[in-house]
């Protein structure tokens, strides 16, 4: 679905691209989404903060984050600069675009406890301890998937 905002900050007209419809967002939307979110968290940067840089609503880069909207180049541009980061680190391990399946570690890192995983896991040191944190949570998804 395509709707007209008026962006106040600008004070031009602006398209949003819905992608909730019947396909849901496309892949590649979601892994820019991931990208941005995964890029703001390391710099210890708010959504809130963030939008504030863009002249955007915390909101909108909630929806730009969960790829509930489409993010436009000139605005990826903006996000880019304000996350200090080239525009390819955004396409970066990106899928085919022609596949259709959602890649694991996007679900992993749109949930909260995920981004938190990845950020912390790496600070264990000890491979053996990683090791058993990883089988660990093997057999806790087993048991899971097992009663539901």
């Amino acid at each position: 679905m395509r709707q007209t905002t008026f962006d106040t900050s600008s004070h031009r007209a602006a398209a949003v691209v819905d992608n909730s419809g019947a396909g849901g967002p496309h892949p590649i939307d979601v892994h820019v989404g991931v990208q941005i979110r995964m890029r703001r968290k390391e710099l210890r940067i708010t959504q809130e903060q963030l939008a504030e840089r863009l002249g955007l609503t915390f909101q909108q880069i909630q929806k730009y984050e969960r790829a509930s909207n489409r993010v436009s180049a000139s605005k990826l541009w903006a996000i880019a600069s304000a996350l200090t980061v080239p525009i390819g680190y955004f396409y970066q391990g990106a899928e085919d675009p022609d596949s259709n399946g959602l890649p694991a570690a996007a679900d992993f890192m749109l949930m909260p406890e995920g981004l938190e995983l990845a950020a912390t896991f790496p600070k264990i040191k000890a491979r053996k301890i990683r090791r058993q944190i990883l089988e660990l949570v093997g057999v806790l998804g087993d048991e899971a998937r097992a009663a539901g």
